[in-house]
């Protein structure tokens, strides 16, 4: 069993709030930390549930533009209109301004912060920050959600604190931009995105070429409707090889689920069967190349009944080494509907997917060709074929 387990929760969280018309709701991480409460992983012997703290100004600042931090404080404290132009990146498009963003989003760093620090001083070897993995903020604009880097954050603080390699893999649906960007030029941090193909969805980036500071910048763009056979293969040939490789004294992984089949803002078709694989695959991982030392934090997954909840409490179930039955707790079930589910999901896991299998076939060559160009873009600077 993981000796030490922290999950980092506080009900406050929630403030990180664009609206009832965003798709990025709250409600999914607290579904989540209530299922895997209703599961005993809280409970767990080697598990402690922290409250995170708000990130310093010197904290975002190891990421973050000190004007563009002076823009999120003013926005916050004027905020009249959710659209407003306010620029740097706010009020338009995928990030509504609202009254206390700059609180809410220090308070999501923040406790990204506090997992990174519970790991590096050694009083636990696995944190999980689920309201985590905001990766597309930029250093002086927000994006795609995002007003705060927490995952870059993290890492930078980590880089501070004496860490002289870490290696970030992102398996969220969009490409990690932002966490490849705070560290494109740094040798010491690679990033490994998984993602559907910028040709396809946003942010457009995240191609086999871009390579950054000595072939650490990695990315695997995959096509759409690639399954959960082919997303293996992919991850498999890719993350594993490198990160023993690269031999990181910590791996932090960005657990996005908006991968799944059934998720409305993307194309892939991944199942909870995918998401048991990548829990135990970075849990092997992180026991065999760091010691232990893993920081995962959540991201992206927009059907916040029926995937979310599940697919991270399957990996807080991982951290904590707890098995979980098959059926949903009926605790939990009532607690859903009770914040707005109208159909909560009764088992834990997916049926197999109902795909047209020429469709499937197609992705997997497609997936299969990706995997071969980032093999050629960074694979020999490893001594790896």
């Amino acid at each position: 069993m993981s000796e030490r387990c922290a999950v980092v929760w506080d009900d406050e969280v929630i403030a990180y709030d664009f609206g009832p018309q965003h798709p990025l709701k709250p409600v999914r991480v607290k579904l989540t930390v209530e299922l895997s409460r209703a599961y005993g992983i809280l409970d767990a012997p080697n598990v402690a549930l922290h409250r995170p703290v708000h990130a310093t100004r010197d904290e975002l600042e190891l990421v973050h533009a000190p004007e563009y931090i002076d823009a999120v404080e003013q926005i916050s404290l004027v905020a009249d209109r959710a659209f407003g132009n306010y620029g740097w990146g706010i009020g338009i498009g995928d990030n509504p301004a609202f009254r206390g963003m700059h609180d809410a989003s220090a308070l999501v760093a923040g406790g990204s912060l506090l997992a990174a620090r519970l790991v590096h001083d050694g009083n636990v070897e696995h944190a999980f920050n689920p309201a985590g993995g905001l990766h597309h903020a930029m250093r002086d604009r927000a994006s795609g959600f995002c007003i705060y880097d927490d995952p870059a954050i993290a890492i930078a603080w980590l880089l501070r604190g004496g860490h002289e390699r870490i290696v970030y893999v992102d398996v969220d649906v969009h490409h990690g931009d932002g966490v490849q960007a705070a560290f494109y030029d740094d040798p010491r941090v690679m990033t490994i995105s998984l993602h559907e193909s910028g040709e396809y969805l946003f942010p457009g980036t995240g191609f086999p070429g871009e390579t950054g500071a000595e072939c650490t910048s990695v990315n695997v763009a995959l096509p759409p409707m690639t399954g959960d056979d082919a997303y293996r293969e992919a991850f498999d040939d890719i993350v594993p090889p490198l990160v023993e490789a690269f031999r990181p004294s910590i791996l932090v992984t960005q657990l996005g689920c908006d991968t799944h089949a059934t998720d409305p803002l993307a194309h892939l078709a991944l199942t909870t069967r995918s998401y048991r694989h990548l829990a135990s695959s970075f849990h092997d991982l992180a026991h065999r190349v760091c010691d232990g030392r893993w920081l995962a934090v959540g991201g992206g997954g927009y059907q916040i009944y029926t995937v979310v909840p599940r697919a991270w409490t399957l990996y807080a179930a991982e951290l904590a080494e707890v098995e979980l039955d098959p059926s949903i707790p009926l605790s939990w079930i009532d607690t859903a509907r009770s914040l707005g589910a109208q159909s909560p999901p009764a088992v834990l896991d997916d049926p197999e997917v109902t795909v047209f299998s020429g469709r499937l076939d197609e992705a997997r060559e497609g997936a299969r060709t990706a995997v071969a160009a980032t093999k050629r873009a960074v694979f020999g600077h490893y001594g790896l074929t």
